[in-house]
């Protein structure tokens, strides 16, 4: 070997390097969409006007996410709004920075962790360019940072299930606005949360104005049982009857 030449490294030499498995490929896991088809702004300003019970109940309580996802920031805003889906690999939030820039105002965005503990996915700065952007606020499936701080907006509501100070990497790879798992339902882009201190529910976009008609419908005899039970004046004679149809055994 001449004066001053370099010793091969044996592994790039044999052609060995880097494991082609660690790469990222386009397609499936790591791709996003620009854009989405929106409810209606008079439906989703609708739906505002009514609780999480309420539009629970009239989805047959099949379209609530799990309890353990509660509002954390921005205690007294419900979040309302047309959603812009995000899914990340465990421990990473590259995918959440982009959803910035995709998210239109008032949109929430709802992140899929795959129910990973193993990191934030997002803290105060995340939040703070989501309000300046418009951004209506976050449902997390997964942990947030920072949490006094994102208190401190004040106005800005994000719900998640719990609090770490350990951040993410940021390499990918992810998906913006496609199908994700968030809470237990299957949530696509374009389906509107409505989430309060009660939890979050989920409307499909392609049923959330036959809802809202059948939820304005309701409202009215419901404002009436409501009254009537705080003046004490209601009976329990569904309960016996509910029994003896069932053959309820009595002694």
């Amino acid at each position: 070997m001449s004066e001053g030449q370099e010793t091969p490294n044996p592994a790039t030499a044999s052609g060995a390097g880097k494991p082609k498995t660690s790469e990222l490929h386009a397609g499936p896991g790591f791709r996003l969409r620009e854009s989405f088809d929106r409810p209606s702004a008079d439906v989703v300003d609708g739906l505002r006007e009514f609780d999480t019970p309420s539009i629970s109940d009239l989805m047959n309580r099949l379209y609530t996410m799990r309890s353990e996802i509660v509002q954390l920031a921005g205690l007294e805003v419900p979040l309302v709004g047309p959603v812009c889906t995000v899914k990340v690999f465990p421990g990473d939030n590259l995918m959440v920075h982009k959803s910035l820039d995709l998210a239109q105002p008032g949109d929430v965005v709802a992140i899929d962790t795959s129910n990973s503990s193993l990191t934030a996915v997002l803290g105060d700065l995340v939040c703070t360019k989501a309000r300046h952007r418009g951004i209506g606020g976050f449902v997390v499936d997964g942990l947030i940072r920072d949490l006094p701080t994102i208190q401190a907006l004040g106005d800005f509501p994000v719900f998640a299930r719990g609090v770490t100070p350990i951040g993410p990497l940021h390499r990918g790879p992810g998906e913006i606005n496609y199908s994700i798992s968030c809470g237990g339902i299957v949530v696509n882009p374009g389906d509107i949360v409505v989430a309060d201190r009660n939890g979050v529910v989920v409307v499909p976009r392609e049923i959330a104005a036959e809802l809202l008609d059948r939820l304005r419908a309701r409202a009215a005899t419901e404002a009436d049982y409501i009254a009537a039970v705080a003046r004490g004046e209601f009976s329990n004679t569904w309960v016996d009857t509910t029994l003896d149809d069932g053959g309820v055994q009595r002694s």
